[in-house]
């Protein structure tokens, strides 16, 4: 398994690190991609963090398995105005493959037009911006291939999901007993 992670400068740091962390224990390949010609890329917080390459280097789409979009701003306002994240997004959706944000991370589902009859949440506020989707209050939501979560705090149960899809429940438990979860 292969996820792309991407990260634009104002990236919420516990959600795409949490995520990339938690991947990588479970032996998912997790890559930090960053959406400028730089691997540095500077979180919400200026955490800055080294991406493992650039969008230009990601090559074959097929080779992916997913993607995840982290929240935090203006990150996920900066994900969701790149052509190319936007391309990549409605690529891994139309294969069928995990198409999963956190926080402000689903305006970017929204703007790939992958959310409409989907359910979704988001960070509180940011429902307006979801148009066509069905939203839900919930702190963690799967629709098919697409799993949106609403802020930090459920970073790590956004991780399980993410785990879950990918090796099933099995796996995600076995993770949730390793970091301790009840």
């Amino acid at each position: 398994m292969k996820v792309i992670v991407f990260l634009a400068n104002g990236f919420e740091e516990v959600e795409a690190l949490t995520v990339v962390d938690y991947l990588r224990r479970m032996d998912i390949k997790a890559e930090m991609v960053s959406i400028t010609n730089e691997s540095k890329v500077v979180g919400a917080h200026d955490i800055p963090v080294l991406a493992d390459k650039t969008i230009e280097e990601i090559g074959d789409l097929d080779l992916y398995d997913g993607v995840v979009i982290p929240g935090g701003l203006p990150g996920a306002t900066n994900l969701r105005d790149n052509p190319r994240v936007i391309e990549v997004v409605r690529i891994m959706h139309r294969n069928s493959k995990l198409a999963a944000a956190i926080c402000a991370g689903p305006i970017v589902l929204e703007k790939a037009g992958i959310i409409e009859g989907r359910k979704v949440t988001s960070y509180p506020g940011f429902q307006d911006q979801l148009s066509g989707s069905i939203y839900q209050e919930e702190g963690v939501v799967r629709d098919g291939n697409i799993i949106t979560a609403r802020g930090p705090a459920l970073a790590v149960y956004f991780a399980i999901r993410i785990v879950e899809y990918f090796l099933g429940e099995e796996k995600a438990g076995e993770l949730q007993r390793n970091i301790l979860l009840p």
